[in-house]
């Protein structure tokens, strides 16, 4: 068997993992709640948030973080002897397949009839064994632009391209694998978000004014 059998075993089942959803999972337990019939209609940690509560979307955060964890830790280094008896391939390149196998998995879910949630949770799992400076990066982009701003789809978007700034002021190269899949997923939650950036440019998206720093005052 060739390496591209191995790449290929390994990636379907990063995304089966990935196809794992955490809200529909969690929602099992809770009067089988599904939440795409509900608040946004997105099978993600904020729209739990919103409609079930903090505890509810705890847990779906878990889950989906995990799953980002799971697939570039364990799954790419996986024994493949069976698949393959030719040179290893670049652990790098395994890591990162099985990460982008994994976000793929939770927005197009096969076990839920590939209507997942936008994969930002899933990706910061991924983050968090490739590289966790790209961790703190994205989490202090995300939580600055949503105090300025009160968006949480711009913040989600922008982060995952301050991811790549970060990179890019590191030195790194742009033929780098690490930054092509940087750079992919970033425009993959563009795409994610789609929606989201259709809403702000219409000017109906809904603002989280309690997180901002500089909200407007309400008149007593």
């Amino acid at each position: 068997m060739t390496y591209m059998f191995e790449l290929a075993i390994k990636f379907l089942i990063s995304y089966l993992l990935g196809s794992i959803s955490g809200a529909l999972t969690v929602g099992k337990f809770k009067n089988n709640t599904d939440i795409r019939d509900i608040g946004s209609g997105n099978a993600g940690a904020t729209n739990a948030l919103r409609t079930q509560g903090f505890f509810f979307a705890l847990a779906v955060v878990i889950i989906d973080i995990g799953k980002g964890v799971i697939a570039p830790l364990y799954i790419s280094t996986w024994d493949a002897s069976l698949f393959s008896q030719e040179p290893q391939i670049d652990r790098q390149i395994l890591i990162l397949i099985c990460a982008a196998a994994a976000v793929i998995g939770h927005v197009w879910p096969m076990w839920h009839q590939f209507r997942g949630g936008k994969g930002a949770a899933t990706l910061l799992g991924a983050y968090l064994v490739i590289s966790y400076p790209l961790v703190i990066v994205m989490l202090i982009s995300f939580f600055s632009l949503l105090s300025l701003f009160g968006f949480v789809g711009l913040a989600t978007v922008i982060s995952g391209f301050c991811v790549c700034i970060y990179l890019l002021a590191s030195g790194i190269q742009l033929s780098s694998p690490l930054f092509l899949f940087s750079f992919s997923m970033s425009i993959y939650l563009a795409f994610t978000h789609r929606s989201n950036i259709k809403r702000l440019i219409e000017g109906t998206e809904p603002r989280n004014e309690r997180v901002m720093i500089f909200r407007k005052q309400k008149n007593k």
